[in-house]
C-alpha cells in the first residue's frame, strides 16, 4: 500500500515519518460548507505548488464540545462523515487530535513545535487571521508568520466566502435549520442537508401502527434538526426513494436521551437492518410533540406520509 495514499490519521502516537512534509490547514470544518470548501480549494492549489499533500487538522471532540460540554452547539455532521466529505474533497489526509486536558495545557510555542513541526513538519499552513491556539489563547497568526520565518514554513490567510452579503458559517447554518430553511442551508452547503448512518433495529413500534420506520442513530447528544420532515433516501447502492422522517426524542414512546433519526421510506418493503443509508432534508412538516394515545399519534403519521407524498407529487411536475 502507498504510505502517502488517502488516509485518517487518529492521534500524535499514529504519525509515521512519511507524513512530515506537508501543507495543512486547521479548524473544526463542521457540515464542510462552501466557506470551508473555498478554503480547501486554496489548501490544494498551495500543496500542488509545494508538490506536497494536503492535510487538515481537526480536534474529537472539537474544542468548544470540550469547554461547554452539552451547552455546545449542536454538530452539523459526525466524525465519520465529515471525514468523507474532506477526503471527497480531495485532501490526502485528515489528521485528528483529540481534544483533551493534555493538548489544551499546549501552550502556543509548544503546540507549533510538537504538533505542526515535529509531527507534521508542515512547510506551509493555511489559516484564517482571527485564528487563535495555545492554552493560553496567545497563538494568532502573527505568532505563526513568526515562527514560519525562524523555522522554515509559509503562513497564509484564509480567504473568507460571502453567500447574499453575509460570511458563510456553521452557525448560521444552524440557525436556518431551527428556520425550516432548506433552500437557504442548501446554498451554503453546496448541497442539501443531510444526514449518514447505519440503519438499526429499533421497537418495532411504527411496524405495529403500520408505518414501518428505518432508525438510525445520530451518534450526538443534539440533533441540529427537531421535527417531522420531507426527505429522500439513498441507499450505498445508490437507488433513491423517497420517504418521511422524524428527528427527536420520541416523546409520546418512553422518550430517549439522545435523538434518533426515524425514516419511513414510501412504497418499501425490503429488510435493511444494518445498510448505510444518507437521508436529505427538503421540508418541515411539523415539530415533534408528544400525543395522548397511540392512535392520536398513528391518525398524525397517516396525516404526515399524505402531506409528504403531496410534496413530492408538486415537484414532479
Amino acid at each position: 500500500m502507498n504510505p502517502a495514499a488517502h488516509a485518517f490519521i487518529r492521534g500524535l502516537h499514529n504519525l509515521r515519518p512519511w507524513h512530515r512534509g506537508c501543507v495543512a490547514t486547521i479548524g473544526s470544518f463542521d457540515g464542510v460548507h462552501l466557506g470551508h470548501q473555498a478554503i480547501l480549494r486554496q489548501l490544494l492549489a498551495v500543496a500542488r505548488q509545494h508538490q506536497l499533500p494536503a492535510v487538515v487538522i481537526i480536534f474529537e471532540p472539537q474544542p468548544h464540545e470540550f469547554f461547554s460540554g452539552d451547552k455546545a452547539p449542536a454538530r452539523l455532521m459526525r466524525l465519520r462523515e465529515k471525514i468523507q466529505a474532506l477526503l471527497a474533497a480531495g485532501v490526502e489526509r485528515v489528521f485528528c487530535l483529540q481534544f483533551n486536558e493534555q493538548l489544551r495545557s499546549l501552550s502556543a510555542e509548544e503546540f507549533i513545535e510538537k504538533i505542526l513541526l515535529d509531527g507534521l513538519g508542515i512547510k506551509h499552513l493555511v489559516v484564517g487571521d482571527d485564528f487563535r491556539f495555545g492554552c493560553d489563547r496567545r497563538g494568532n497568526f502573527a505568532l505563526l508568520q513568526s515562527v514560519g520565518i525562524e523555522r522554515g514554513f509559509e503562513v497564509t490567510d484564509t480567504c473568507t466566502l460571502e453567500v447574499d452579503g453575509v460570511r458563510v458559517s456553521s452557525t448560521r447554518i444552524r440557525q436556518l435549520l431551527e428556520q425550516g430553511d432548506f433552500a437557504g442551508v442548501e446554498k451554503l452547503l453546496g448541497r442539501p442537508y443531510s444526514i449518514g448512518g447505519r440503519i438499526v433495529y429499533g421497537q418495532q413500534l411504527g411496524r405495529k401502527l403500520g408505518v414501518p420506520t428505518a432508525n438510525v442513530h445520530l451518534r450526538r447528544y443534539k440533533s441540529p434538526l427537531h421535527g417531522v420532515f420531507t426527505v429522500t433516501i439513498t441507499f450505498a447502492d445508490g437507488s433513491v426513494h423517497n420517504g418521511v422522517a422524524n428527528v427527536g426524542v420520541r416523546p409520546t414512546v418512553n422518550g430517549v436521551k439522545k435523538p434518533l433519526l426515524e425514516v419511513h421510506i414510501f412504497d418499501f418493503a425490503r429488510t435493511v437492518y444494518g445498510a448505510m443509508i444518507n437521508v436529505a432534508f427538503h421540508t418541515k412538516l411539523r415539530d415533534e410533540k408528544k400525543f395522548n394515545s397511540l392512535d392520536e399519534l398513528q391518525a398524525q403519521l397517516q396525516t404526515d406520509i399524505a402531506q409528504a407524498k403531496q410534496f413530492f407529487a408538486a415537484i414532479a411536475k
